[in-house]
């Protein structure tokens, strides 16, 4: 039997690659896709700076490498995802919410859109669910799995899987991984294996929602909770995240990965305990 899908995402590569993905799955209806536009993305709002030589060249080192991981699939997968492509932020617009409550989805799913604001939250309540990447919640807002290569907080790089609420980031979690990180690594793989690792866990999790379960929240020191714009995004953050890179910050999480992972735990789904995921 089929689950009846509704995406709401973004409009880069990672994003079809999103959507193709979870549309190739044989048991997933995706009704629709809509997909917001780049414009006012983090690579636009720098290129339209003065001093961003290092963080643009990073953005365009991150684009090839996305290519690298997912431009194959995207370009040789039929597209089952039916995208309807849109200006960013209409997916608040009522013309839009009034069609995906014609749609009547079993689940939606949102990752990398802009923050829904209209009455989808009432009326998908608890099949609503939104992608962060990042540990919710230790990082919201933006980068924010970026911003552990900065703190030297390796082990928060992740995905989180929540109930959308009006919030940024604050929903209930239903599930969450951390990046899958080896040796001699660098930013962008590390982002980009979590991306594809993070849809798999995706598909099992809409093929399983009704068996999913209620899962407690996270008790956690208020001191631990850290929340980023893509303002914060500096010449100077970037360098220091590079510079602690090459310190070894990599290796020395490795070598102690349990003791560091243990500082910051996270939620697992215990219907998954006995799964392979």
């Amino acid at each position: 039997m089929y689950t009846k899908v509704v995406l709401l995402t973004g409009n880069e590569l990672r994003h079809e690659f999103f959507r193709k993905y979870i549309s190739s799955d044989p048991d997933i209806n995706v009704l629709n896709s809509y997909c917001e536009s780049e414009k006012g993305n983090l690579t636009e709002i720098v290129r339209s700076e003065a001093k961003n030589n290092f963080r643009l060249r990073h953005l365009e080192v991150r684009q090839q490498t996305e290519s690298d991981f997912f431009g194959l699939f995207c370009n040789k997968i039929k597209d089952n995802s039916n995208p309807i492509f849109i200006a960013k932020g209409e997916i608040n617009e009522s013309i839009l919410v009034d069609k995906i409550c014609e749609l009547n989805p079993d689940l939606i799913i949102s990752y990398g859109c802009s923050i829904i604001k209209s009455n989808l939250l009432q009326v998908f309540h608890r099949r609503f669910i939104n992608i962060h990447l990042g540990l919710s919640p230790y990082y919201r807002g933006s980068g924010t799995n970026f911003w552990p290569f900065v703190n030297k907080e390796v082990q928060c790089i992740g995905t989180t899987f929540m109930h959308i609420d009006s919030g940024v980031d604050t929903g209930e979690i239903i599930h969450q991984i951390r990046a899958d990180i080896h040796y001699n690594d660098n930013i962008h793989q590390i982002g980009n294996r979590l991306i594809k690792n993070s849809f798999e866990v995706c598909i099992k999790i809409i093929k399983n929602f009704n068996k999913l379960q209620t899962m407690p929240g996270i008790e956690f020191n208020k001191n631990d909770e850290r929340y980023y714009r893509k303002k914060d995004f500096t010449e100077n953050a970037l360098k220091e995240a590079y510079q602690n890179i090459d310190e070894k910050l990599i290796e020395n999480y490795l070598e102690q990965k349990d003791f560091f992972d243990n500082k910051y735990p996270i939620i697992s789904n215990s219907y998954f305990k006995s799964q392979i995921i």
